[in-house]
């Protein structure tokens, strides 16, 4: 049996696209998961597949699931919980910085182009490093005045991404253990 991490992109966030975290947990039990459990209100989602699911199918089939069951769309990368921790394991950041960091999950790997042009924006207070499936990004005064954020390295680098800081990542990983 595989565990994985679902993590949901915009829900329950100023009022828009929300699903009880109750509900949430019997839309996926519906689809065969196990051991479904969820994690604060953002759409964290720790489940267990007997299937061989892919973790891009368990994917799209709880996205399509939600926009069936919700009629709205939203993006959920899954990752298995080893992915997970080896995301977590290798922020290049110093220990003080990587506890007030952002992990920006990257749905697909970008092109090197576009990892290449988005290497060279900066911005004050910003710290940044590119990795095929994920963005490691310190905000010095706090991601509320971030101008880096989920959005912009969407945009700059063409995958779709929903980010964890720290803390949930380290949380989702000691509810797997």
């Amino acid at each position: 049996m595989k565990t994985y991490i679902a993590l949901l992109r915009g829900i329950n966030v100023g009022g828009h696209k929300k699903i009880l975290m109750a509900d949430l947990r019997l839309l996926l039990e519906s689809l065969g998961f196990k051991d479904v459990q969820t994690y604060i209100q953002s759409g964290n989602v720790i489940f267990r597949s007997h299937s061989e699911a892919s973790a891009k199918e368990c994917s799209e089939n709880i996205s399509e699931a939600i926009k069936k069951k919700y009629g709205f769309k939203v993006p959920v990368l899954v990752k298995k919980a080893t992915e997970l921790n080896e995301i977590l394991l290798k922020c290049p950041f110093s220990d003080k910085k990587q506890e007030k960091s952002y992990f920006i999950l990257l749905k697909e790997c970008p092109s090197q182009e576009c990892i290449k042009i988005t290497s060279d924006f900066s911005h004050p207070n910003e710290e940044f490093h590119i990795e095929e499936d994920c963005v490691f990004i310190y905000y010095s005064e706090g991601a509320g005045k971030a101008k880096m954020g989920v959005n912009f390295f969407e945009n700059k680098l063409k995958v779709k991404a929903t980010a964890r800081n720290y803390r949930t990542m380290v949380k989702l990983l000691s509810m797997v253990s």
